[in-house]
């Protein structure tokens, strides 16, 4: 046999695993963890602001994490709430606007470190069949819920 599923899991496994570290590695001199690159990033792309619950959704963190995290950044002043409450709208400080400009340019340093692809034609390419996969994963999954298969989870989702 080929061992096409471990050759998968194993490698989206250890891409996450990679990513994750660098992200670590890269948010200590901030005081900062691995799942405040991407609260930052979003935030960044969104000057307007967002809410933790679209947060949650975006990044695919819970909501206690979510919560956990964005309280550090408004400790830190990385972020500012225009009222208290979970619906808030949070937006970026200049402080969190910097550290989203930095996170930008290392993320971009990571990328291209990592890339095996030469052209924007590949990296489209590529980027497609990675969502498609994803896209298929999750229609999968949701069916194997539908129907009731044995050994599963019904508190356990998939973003």
């Amino acid at each position: 046999m080929d061992k096409i599923f471990e050759n998968f899991a194993v490698t989206v496994l250890k891409l996450n695993k990679l990513v994750n570290k660098i992200k670590t590695y890269e948010m200590k001199e901030y005081g900062l963890k691995a799942m405040h690159v991407m609260c930052i990033y979003y935030l960044g792309e969104h000057p307007e602001g967002l809410k933790a619950a679209d947060l949650v959704k975006l990044t695919l963190e819970d909501k206690a994490a979510i919560s956990r995290g964005l309280a550090l950044l408004r400790k830190g002043g990385y972020v500012t709430y225009d009222h208290d409450s979970y619906n808030a709208d949070i937006k970026l400080t200049p402080s969190g606007r910097r550290l989203a400009e930095g996170i930008a340019e290392k993320s971009e340093r990571a990328v291209n470190a990592g890339s095996v692809l030469e052209t924007d034609g590949e990296r489209e390419r590529f980027y497609k069949i990675l969502n498609g996969i994803a896209d298929n994963l999750t229609q999968y999954y949701e069916k194997l819920k539908g129907s009731g298969a044995a050994g599963g989870n019904k508190r356990e989702e998939i973003q």
